[in-house]
């Protein structure tokens, strides 16, 4: 599957005072979910195995790291667990990061919502405006990323320009 999608990652300090905020708009629960993904050694872009007890997918994305809400490319491949892709995917391209999280997902329409607690790193609010059958337009969707940034009454310190992986590698470099 395909996927045009906008996102935005923020640091904050207490999920709770955001998720309440979110609430008030009556988005649908979907579950908690603990994921494990796994970043493989791609040559392009990113490649993970996201293993969970609400979502088990492989995703292939690229998406420019900078501050603020910027757009991905994402191939998705839902899959039922299985250990055996993952030792397929370890054996031919190797492991690069290993990311675990504990992560709240809600939707408000085509408006994905996590508010995740990942391990090293604290919490965090992601927001992704999703589009899996071209029902709206880049602007569209980075409009509704800015709605839900303003709504949050987020500031641009709190903007991540990169991925959990991206920051558990740089904590490592720091060691």
């Amino acid at each position: 599957m395909n996927i045009k999608n906008f996102e935005f990652k923020a640091k904050v300090d207490q999920i709770a005072t955001y998720e309440n905020k979110l609430l008030t708009l009556n988005p649908i629960f979907k579950g908690i979910d603990h994921q494990i993904d796994t970043y493989f050694n791609a040559t392009t872009g990113r490649l993970k195995l996201r293993e969970g007890n609400i979502e088990n997918a492989l995703i292939n994305y690229d998406r420019a790291d900078y501050a603020g809400a910027k757009e991905s490319q994402i191939i998705l491949y839902k899959h039922p667990a299985d250990l055996a892709l993952k030792n397929i995917l370890t054996k031919q391209l190797g492991v690069k990061i290993v990311v675990d999280k504990r992560r709240k997902i809600y939707f408000i329409n085509n408006v994905k919502f996590h508010f995740d607690m990942v391990e090293n790193l604290g919490a965090f609010i992601e927001v992704e405006a999703i589009d899996t059958d071209n029902a709206f337009t880049i602007d569209e969707l980075k409009k509704q990323c800015d709605f839900y940034f303003d709504f949050f009454e987020l500031t641009p310190l709190q903007i991540m320009e990169k991925s959990y992986s991206d920051m558990i590698l740089d904590l490592q470099i720091e060691k």
